[in-house]
């Protein structure tokens, strides 16, 4: 039987597709396994993840996972892209939609604020990250600090917008600004999922307004 009627390739053009198509659904198994250890890292965080861990809750073997991640280190790197990824798709591309100044900052602390909400119960990677890996130094904790850093710089830029805009006074720091919204979702994460005070969500979106009156310019932070 020659190799044709056996139904290997009929052209050597054609063995490139049908790699093609095996590169595919190496990367679907790959973001299903990633996918699964976001989940799994909401739980038991980023140093609760490991391949035998993901191997059990996905169903495939340790060798399966180990080929997409060399490592668990690799593992963790990827998780902390991913999620950096849904977060500036979630909290950032949406507020670009929005004019500068204080109309984008509002966006942007709307859509953290939201993302904040969902993740009262399941946990912030960022934040917990920081936990577990601030005093450990290593690639890890460089992919969680540049992830951090990414978002903090955008809100810092948004809040320096806004100043420019006339929306915030003239003197405003902006670095103290962001700091101080910043603070606002740490201590938002800290009651409402560590104490489980009520009203937590409330109180931080009246902070929000608070610092909004302090350093607005004039009456132009109400209606912008």
């Amino acid at each position: 039987m020659s190799q044709l009627s056996a139904g290997s390739p009929r052209t050597p053009a054609e063995r490139p597709a049908r790699g093609g198509r095996a590169l595919l659904k190496g990367q679907q198994t790959k973001a299903a396994i990633i996918d699964a250890a976001l989940a799994l890292a909401a739980q038991v965080g980023l140093e609760g993840l490991s391949i035998g861990a993901l191997a059990e809750v996905t169903g495939m073997s340790k060798s399966g996972v180990f080929a997409h991640f060399g490592s668990r280190e690799d593992l963790q790197i990827s998780v902390v892209r991913e999620y950096h990824t849904r977060f500036e798709e979630e909290v950032f591309y949406p507020a670009l939609r929005v004019a500068r100044g204080l109309p984008r900052l509002r966006a942007l602390f709307a859509n953290w604020m939201k993302r904040t909400s969902a993740e009262i119960d399941s946990g912030c990677i960022y934040i917990s990250g920081a936990v577990e890996f601030d005093d450990r130094p290593g690639p890890v904790r460089d992919a969680l600090a540049e992830s951090v850093n990414i978002w903090l710089a955008a809100m810092h830029r948004a809040v320096l917008q806004a100043r420019d805009e006339g929306h915030l006074r003239a003197d405003a720091d902006a670095a103290q600004v962001a700091f101080e919204i910043h603070g606002l979702i740490l201590a938002l994460h800290y009651e409402a999922r560590f104490l489980r005070a009520p009203g937590s969500l409330r109180r931080a979106n009246t902070g929000f307004d608070n610092i909004l009156a302090r350093y607005g310019a004039a009456d132009a932070f109400r209606s912008a």
